[in-house]
């Protein structure tokens, strides 16, 4: 049964208010006085940052995981526009508004962790053309900027219509631009590590982390769609059919398989395989977020529990936690030893970050209540 109330309208548009949606609203708007206080006040009293421990949780997870889980949107139009594969076309439109939203909120964690948040422009005309920050900085807002535009084509269906014509002859291009772009900042964010040699952890830190990023950006992509095609189906009485949800867990699992060996390949390769049994709290999370995110899900994917609804659910909360566990791993397990320096996010830090999942929530909610978004099967591509 259908959780949603059409009768609820404000003005033309339409957005029911549950008991979940108010506590939304109110975490976002506790989130929302927290972040201007921050503004107001500084990083120090907001957060516990220091100029021994920089980066936390804003990084490890609102940019880190944001950019990764983010990636559905062009993992997806890389496999239905360009490897053709049209019966995934259904969840396009879901996925790309998923990684807009995604998008955007990773641009405002990025502009609260600048401690001089006044000066976020300079990028814009002082480049640093041998900086790997610059080139994600520049990737990231021209592909968000790209995702804006694309959405275009689904907004003007309903305002600004006389645009649509135009919207729609463009949108092959922001396609290609949008597929193109986030395998160079994806990868990017990895690369920012291999600086950090004595100071990441071995089991993390690898020549090739960039690839180890690029790839599990992909593969976390279709965990993160079954995910949210379970909650849509739950909110708008909708559920995609399991056979297409399967078949992009299946892909999903071809790249985990390239990343498992390419991940302890490199271990290997680099004589490091000590560290896996060493009994440190690095090895036990190394473990955790290896067995739990990548072993198991492989498990669940190439075996019968595919078939069942429930266990592609589980497939894709396991790698979506995976991912998460494997971005903190790298931003904060993996640098504890080196740095002889702790670090746990403060209450403001955590409730900020709170706040912002709740605003993507409410804007996913509203977004696909007001425009074509969960049923377009019959849409030309």
């Amino acid at each position: 049964m259908s959780v949603i109330d059409n009768s609820t309208y404000f003005g033309k548009w339409r957005f029911p208010m549950t008991p979940v949606r108010w506590v939304l609203v109110a975490i976002s708007l506790i989130a929302v006085g927290l972040i201007l206080f921050r503004l107001v006040t500084g990083l120090g009293l907001v957060t516990n940052l220091n100029d021994e421990w920089p980066w936390g949780l804003w990084i490890s997870f609102d940019v880190m995981c944001g950019v990764a889980l983010a990636g559905g949107g062009y993992g997806t139009a890389l496999i239905v526009y360009v490897f053709k594969q049209e019966q995934f076309s259904s969840i396009a439109r879901s996925a790309a508004l998923t990684s807009l939203i995604g998008y955007l909120l990773v641009m405002v964690g990025l502009f609260l962790d600048i401690g001089q948040w006044w000066n976020f422009w300079r990028p814009l005309v002082s480049q640093g053309h041998s900086s790997v920050l610059f080139e994600v900085f520049i990737c990231v807002s021209v592909y968000t900027s790209v995702q804006l535009i694309e959405f275009g084509e689904v907004a003007t269906e309903r305002i600004g219509r006389k645009y649509h014509p135009f919207f729609r002859k463009i949108l092959p291009v922001l396609l290609v631009i949008g597929i193109a772009i986030p395998s160079m900042h994806q990868s990017s964010l990895g690369a920012l590590y291999l600086l950090m040699v004595d100071k990441l952890h071995p089991l993390w830190w690898s020549p090739i982390i960039f690839f180890q990023f690029l790839i599990s950006s992909f593969f976390v992509g279709p965990a993160m769609i079954a995910v949210e095609t379970a909650l849509a189906g739950r909110a708008f009485n909708h559920k995609v059919p399991i056979p297409v949800l399967s078949g992009l867990v299946r892909v999903s699992g071809y790249a985990m398989l390239v990343y498992l060996v390419l991940k302890f390949g490199s271990i290997i390769m680099e004589d490091k395989v000590h560290y896996l049994f060493e009994g440190s709290f690095e090895s036990l999370f190394f473990w955790i977020e290896v067995g739990f995110g990548v072993i198991v899900p492989l498990i669940i994917c190439f075996s019968p529990l595919i078939k069942r609804r429930r266990w592609l659910v589980t497939f894709g909360v396991l790698v979506a936690l995976g991912v998460i566990l494997n971005r903190y791993n790298v931003v904060v397990t993996g640098m504890v030893t080196s740095t002889g320096v702790s670090y746990w996010p403060s209450l403001p830090e955590l409730t900020i970050t709170l706040g912002l999942v709740s605003m993507g929530a409410l804007a996913y909610l509203f977004i696909c209540e007001n425009f074509r978004i969960i049923e377009h099967e019959d849409a030309k591509h």
